[in-house]
């Protein structure tokens, strides 16, 4: 097993945002990322990407510690396609926070868990948050 220290695991973390999230770089993928989470990222990146094509992810702090990186994100974005079956309103969401935690083993990221803001985001799109 590939040990990286703390500041390697958020590298990993800031590359898979600015190379996969912000360049629309696929390949990254492979790359920095390894099982399911490697199929995870790619499934959410594309439709991501068609929704909000000038998506942008900004990196607010990065907390590391053995094989865990917590990342806290300002994301901003303007609806351009289809978002959860919603379509477009061409309106822009600004500053929705969002907090993940990744793992990495062997040098890869292998899962995150997150929380986003989401209710702001539909609020700035104008779309009703559907009941449960």
């Amino acid at each position: 097993m590939d040990y990286l220290s703390a500041e390697e695991n958020k590298l990993l973390v800031r590359r898979f945002v600015d190379e996969a999230v912000a360049r629309h770089n696929l390949e990254i993928i492979d790359e920095i990322t390894a099982g399911k989470f490697a199929d995870v990222a790619r499934r959410w990146v594309r439709p991501f990407w068609s929704a909000f094509p000038d998506f942008e992810m900004e990196i607010i702090e990065l907390i590391g510690e053995d094989d865990t990186v917590v990342a806290h994100f300002r994301c901003s974005g303007t609806h351009r396609g289809e978002w959860l079956g919603v379509p477009p309103t061409g309106r822009r969401f600004q500053n929705v926070d969002e907090i993940y935690i990744f793992h990495v083993r062997d040098a890869k990221l292998v899962s995150a868990f997150g929380v986003e803001d989401n209710l702001t985001r539909l609020r700035q799109l104008g779309i009703s948050p559907r009941p449960f």
